[in-house]
């Protein structure tokens, strides 16, 4: 099997985490550098992290997270969340992003034209934005989680939350939303039977 499929094996919901054990640094630095090498929409890289280590911030946190033991027990507690209206057509964050690619002025303008079709729709409506740049965050988010399981680290990705609770107690800028959370540790009890759908009962060839 290779090491990516066995990561996939190891990789689980790990709902009770070792509070003891600790991430090392090195290796918490690498999964931050999986978040930011990941793909995202037009290449817009739409997330913000928060890495969550004050105490008394995951202690306000669990409250409004459904008291999940996740939360506080894990070694890092990482939030995802995305700046909406960075993105928005026509912003100079969009065009500093296509810039970067070294295109001349001409092909910018043209990105700019497409992602100004494709985007308008979308941010026209405030849940329709931030449904968008949160898919993005989840790719982010899959790539760090899977890449952490090669490293035989537990994760436990978090969407039990009360959104507005938690972006108070962060004291989000307005603009910016949570799209999701994970916690990042060390499996405190052997991990349960990994159940999963047959391949045919997912898989439609046409």
């Amino acid at each position: 099997m290779s090491e990516f499929l066995e990561a996939m094996a190891f990789r689980h919901a790990c709902k009770a985490f070792d509070a003891e054990k600790q991430i090392p640094s090195e290796q918490f630095e690498s999964m931050l550098d999986v978040v930011q090498k990941s793909p995202s929409s037009f290449g817009m890289e739409p997330w913000r992290v928060i890495v969550v280590r004050n105490p008394n911030l995951r202690k306000a946190l669990k409250s409004a997270c459904w008291n999940q033991n996740q939360i506080t027990d894990c070694s890092e507690l990482v939030i995802f969340t995305t700046d909406n209206d960075t993105v928005r057509s026509g912003t100079p964050y969009v065009r500093k992003m296509f810039e970067r690619r070294g295109l001349p002025s001409e092909a910018v303008d043209t990105y700019m034209g497409v992602y100004k079709n494709y985007l308008e729709p979308i941010e026209a409506d405030e849940v329709l934005l931030e449904n968008w740049t949160a898919k993005q965050c989840y790719i982010a988010m899959a790539n760090m989680m899977t890449y952490a399981a090669t490293l035989k680290i537990d994760s436990c990705p978090i969407e039990g939350f009360d959104k507005e609770e938690v972006e108070a107690i962060l004291d989000l800028e307005y603009g910016h939303s949570v799209a999701v959370i994970c916690a990042f540790g060390y499996r405190a009890k052997a991990q349960s039977e990994q159940k999963r759908l047959e391949l045919k009962q997912i898989v439609e060839y046409r």
